[in-house]
């Protein structure tokens, strides 16, 4: 088995630079390289490209942070979420009908994410985007103007008291120390400063009642109600986030079929055109085409690399390492390490056993006047094969002339042979 690997890196090498058995002069074997490096960031181009193509979890279900987040109990009491949900569709309306920074609509940006591409958005996902765009359309802008109005009046005042904080505890020593007033640092007494403070916080408390008022009657808008009562059923987020986590595991997958497909009509084409180079003696062509089958085969190499590191096998594994070993993720790259090389260890045997086993192959192989070994061609049908040394015949055991090895009868008495 290694030594038919070894003849066929072998083979492969020496077809990499040569024509019809010729060496390549240098200036050829450095137009090649060229070729070859450009052809092969192509490919990879093309396969970033493809992978591209189908919707991710986060592009098919686009709702679904949102709704996350939402469906938080404690996020959505110390965040206010649904009042962050709501107010950010009412900017969408107030920044298109102002003309400031026009939006799109979230049912508009939805059918842009899956144009031209593999896949579809969610219909939940539509249905959240369609009550999300009723409130954009509906113009509450003049209760969002009134919370950024207040907002920005508390802030006016927060800064003041700042500034009155700092100048207080100066003042108040100025007074501890008997200091005459027209000899004073600062502008404001204490007395004032705490005064102005009272007052600035009161208006404060103000501002807050009167944003948290002009909160609720946002929320209690029937769009806005519709909007948040949707997102509360436990049932649709259940189906999103079920939805979602099935996206997340198949993607990869998707990804690495699409990437496999992208690779296959080029290295059908590379291999045909470098048969029938090879059957026409048109040198040039052959080696040209086989590197193209070459370089076409080296990313569908590292793609079937990446195929043993899918959700489903590297998922299993972890889970494996977490019930043994807890959060020791870093194991599950030992038992790669040891579960390949077992696995390609099986393949080999298999591959002996069956697939390269001269007794299946022998039949094939003398009818094409092969080496029952090696399976190179045979001049002259010689006893031993000048490529491997191996004797091709062995002794009848009725007639004792000399007949074909592992074949079942003797090709002179036509006896059937017992296996050796």
């Amino acid at each position: 088995m290694w030594s038919r690997l070894r003849q066929w890196f072998s083979s492969a090498f020496r077809k990499s630079r040569t024509i019809n058995n010729e060496p390549l002069n240098k200036v050829s074997f450095i137009v090649i390289i060229i070729i070859d490096i450009f052809i092969l960031s192509n490919v990879f181009s093309g396969l970033a490209e493809v992978s591209r193509w189908p919707l991710t979890a986060s592009e098919s279900y686009p709702c679904y942070q949102d709704w996350q987040i939402y469906q938080d109990p404690q996020l959505r009491q110390e965040k206010n979420q649904g009042f962050v949900l709501v107010s950010s569709a009412v900017k969408v309306g107030m920044e298109t009908i102002d003309g400031s920074n026009p939006q799109l609509l979230l049912t508009e940006q939805y059918k842009q994410l899956q144009s031209d591409r593999l896949g579809e958005v969610a219909p939940l996902c539509w249905q959240y985007a369609e009550r999300y765009d009723k409130i954009s359309k509906a113009n509450y802008s003049n209760l969002l103007t009134s919370i950024d109005e207040r907002r920005v009046g508390i802030s006016r005042l927060e800064d003041q008291n700042r500034k009155i904080r700092e100048q207080y505890d100066s003042s108040l020593l100025e007074e501890i120390a008997g200091q005459a007033p027209d000899q004073a640092i600062t502008d404001v007494s204490a007395a004032q400063a705490r005064q102005t403070l009272e007052a600035n916080q009161g208006k404060i408390q103000t501002l807050r009642r009167e944003i948290s008022d002009f909160e609720n009657r946002l929320l209690t808008q029937s769009t806005s109600q519709s909007f948040l009562s949707f997102l509360a059923d436990q049932s649709r987020f259940q189906a999103v986030l079920q939805g979602y986590q099935q996206a997340g595991f198949w993607y990869p997958a998707l990804q690495l079929l699409l990437q496999i497909l992208f690779l296959a009509p080029l290295l059908a084409i590379a291999g045909g055109i470098h048969r029938y180079a090879q059957q026409r003696g048109y040198g040039l062509l052959a080696l040209l085409s086989w590197h193209l089958l070459v370089i076409f085969s080296l990313p569908l190499i590292f793609k079937a690399f990446e195929l043993l590191r899918i959700n489903l096998i590297f998922d299993a594994l972890s889970q494996v390492v977490q019930l043994l070993f807890g959060r020791l993720l870093f194991l599950v790259n030992y038992l790669y390490i040891f579960l390949i090389p077992a696995i390609g260890f099986g393949i080999i045997k298999i591959a002996q056993a069956w697939i390269f086993n001269p007794r299946l192959q022998a039949a094939n192989r003398v009818q094409k006047s092969r080496c029952i070994k090696c399976a190179k061609r045979l001049p002259n049908q010689e006893a031993h094969c000048p490529h491997c040394g191996h004797y091709q015949y062995v002794e009848c055991s009725h007639c004792h002339q000399l007949t074909y090895q592992y074949l079942p009868y003797c090709r002179a008495c036509g006896s059937a042979q017992r296996s050796r």
